[in-house]
């Protein structure tokens, strides 16, 4: 770690989930204890993550159930972060998001759709899918992209997130779209808000050097880069020079 990084107090920590906390349904050794021993160091702790195959219910079961406990307003999700945009603009969404999460939309008008939502809907992420959301778009609905990863890590190893699908509408509809997850700088900016203490302040430790470190330092936090999760040899090339490379979240303030 740099010694710029290295003099400045960290006061709240921002932690991704898969990855970083779990892999699938297994921990990432260490990862409870290392969560107690935050909250032993009074930091103010924020659960991050894009996650958009699991209702908020869901997520907040499984870290409890893992022996992670934690406060609902701990947790930050870009699904609940595109609902309330949506809510605040009043549109109505044609939503290409996963089963398990419909369920955060369901209050919303969606006929005659005035916006479109893309996440990681899986098997809905069809041509036809695509293409009524293509047509939205073209005739002037905003899109709105839950996260912009490139890829996530699954049970079968690395897996398309709805990042490529987001970019290939954008290009297509030549339009740029709103994305309420990381790597949003307005999606930390909403985080660290709840925290109540400056930029400099927060670190954010993630396994996605782009979207989850590198957005973060972009946005006036400091990062760490976690070796677990969909890390791989090369990533560290894509991140700033003040970035902290760690093995795991175990050694993490060590």
């Amino acid at each position: 770690m740099s010694s710029k990084n290295t003099q400045q107090t960290i006061r709240a920590l921002f932690l991704d989930l898969s990855g970083v906390l779990y892999e699938g349904d297994t921990l990432v050794e260490g990862a409870v204890d290392a969560v107690k021993r935050f909250r032993e160091r009074d930091l103010i702790l924020r659960f991050v993550t894009n996650t958009a195959t699991k209702s908020t219910a869901q997520i907040l079961e499984k870290l409890r159930g893992m022996g992670i406990p934690l406060e609902d307003d701990e947790l930050f999700t870009a699904p609940i972060a595109a609902r309330a945009l949506i809510r605040k603009k009043g549109w109505r969404p044609y939503c290409l998001v996963h089963k398990q999460i419909r369920s955060d939309f369901q209050d919303d008008d969606i006929e005659n759709p005035t916006c479109v939502v893309v996440g990681d809907a899986r098997e809905d992420l069809t041509y036809g899918s695509l293409n009524k959301a293509f047509r939205l778009i073209k005739n002037g609905a905003p899109l709105i992209g839950i996260g912009y990863n490139r890829c996530f890590k699954g049970e079968e190893g690395l897996m398309l997130d709805a990042g490529a699908f987001i970019h290939a509408l954008e290009w297509a509809a030549e339009t740029e779209a709103i994305i309420t997850g990381k790597p949003s700088q307005a999606f930390f900016e909403e985080i660290i808000a709840s925290a109540g203490v400056a930029p400099a302040e927060c670190m954010m430790v993630g396994d996605d050097a782009e979207s989850d470190v590198a957005a973060a330092m972009e946005a006036g936090l400091q990062g760490t880069q976690v070796r677990t999760g969909k890390f791989s040899e090369g990533d560290e090339r894509k991140l700033p020079e003040d970035a902290q490379i760690i093995d795991s979240i175990a050694d993490l303030m060590e």
